[in-house]
Formats: C-alpha cells, structure tokens, sequence
C-alpha cells in the first residue's frame, strides 16, 4: 500500500557496505511512496580477475564500474530526475571507498584525475540514507546467503571496507544524510519502514541519525528474566 508522505527528495540514494540491504530497502520504498529503483550495475569483465588478485586487475576492475556507473547517472540526469522520483541503491561517489582499497598510488593519481572530471557533470542527491552495519553481520550474510565470489573474500578485506564505508559517511557533506543504524534491520516489519519513511521527512540538512526499534532491544532480549 502506498505511504502518503509529503516527502521533498526526487533523487534519493541508498548505500552501504555489502549486504546491508540497501537494494532491498530502495525496492521497499520505491513501492511504498512512489520512484523508479536504479541498481548499481554488477557486471564487470575483470571482476573474477581482482579476485584471484592478478596484476593490474584492480584498476581495470575500478574504471569499468566507474564508467558504467557514470553513464547511467548521466542518463539520470538527463531525463529521470525531471519526471519522476528516483531510488538508486548506490551513490557515485562510493567508488572511491573502494578504488583508495585497492588501487596503488600511482593508479590513484590516474584514477583520481578521472573521477574529477566524470563527477562534475553529475548532479547530486537530493538526500542520502546510509545503512551502517558491523563485520560481523557482513560474515553472517555472506555466509548464509552469500555467492562463491563473495565467499571468497577475506575478512580482513571486508573488514577494511567497512572501515572506510564509516569513515566515508562520517565525513560526508555532499547531501542531506541519514544513517540507520542496520545490523538488525528487519525490512519485513511494517513498523519500522514506516519509522524510516517518517525519519527521511524530519532530514532538513547535515546528519541525522537512526537506531530501528529491534536494533534498540536487542540487548534487552538478551537479558536473563
């Protein structure tokens, strides 16, 4: 059922690091108040490369999603975003959490000098909603629902990265920014995609901060009677 908020952003996007839920909860609320959902393109020729960690791999790896990511955006700009809302379960600007991951120095300076140039031509959102999410959860979901190639990853990688997706959103000003405190968040309760829903109308400007009920209680829970 469609939730009447009377909601400002036209272009939203959802992020966070892997398996947080973010394309699940831009889907949710697409249907809930109304957008189209823009995915982030996953395919990429050198990705099985990066993995097995042959040389050079990482910055090919880096530039075609940098380039998919950019022509899609582009597209956005040029037709989307004046006719209707827009969900997109990725920001444009993630893939330097991951590119200052992997990539040399040498490759950085490359790397950044494209960034810089493709960036510019892009607008930005509107509002941007962080799923954070703990080490932990990130090995809980890719050993329970996880592919081979995520499976593959090591720990210490992931928990690098999300490191960096923290630091990054800690530092963000680029947008409006509203972090949902995510380890526990259960996307079938009504309740709680209401109380997100109502969070993104109180975002005026800087950050604001969400904590989901099941999150909140979960210590409680845990508490002998």
């Amino acid at each position: 059922m469609m939730i009447k908020a009377d909601l400002p952003f036209q272009h939203i996007v959802i992020e966070g690091a892997p398996k947080s839920q973010k394309t699940k909860l831009s889907q949710v609320l697409a249907s809930l108040i109304g957008g189209r959902v823009v995915l982030d393109r996953t395919d990429n020729p050198y990705l099985k490369d990066f993995y097995d960690e042959k040389e050079g791999a990482s910055f090919l790896t880096q530039l075609v999603f940098l380039v998919n990511r950019y022509h899609q955006q582009l597209r956005l700009s040029q037709r989307d975003l004046f006719e209707e809302r827009v969900i997109c379960d990725y920001l444009f600007e993630k893939d330097k959490i991951f590119a200052y991951q992997t990539l040399s120095d040498d490759e950085l300076v490359v790397y950044d000098r494209i960034f810089g140039i493709l960036a510019e031509r892009l607008p930005r959102p509107d509002l941007v909603v962080y799923l954070q999410i703990s080490l932990p959860t990130v090995l809980k979901r890719i050993a329970r629902d996880g592919d081979a190639t995520e499976k593959s990853i090591s720990e210490k990688y992931l928990g690098d990265l999300v490191e960096a997706f923290d630091y990054f959103f800690f530092n963000f000003q680029a947008a409006p920014l509203l972090v949902v405190k995510a380890d526990d968040l259960d996307l079938t309760r009504e309740e709680e995609i209401a109380d997100i829903i109502a969070k993104i109308g109180q975002v005026k400007k800087g950050h604001l901060y969400y904590v989901p009920e099941s999150y909140a209680n979960r210590d409680s829970r845990k508490k002998p009677l």
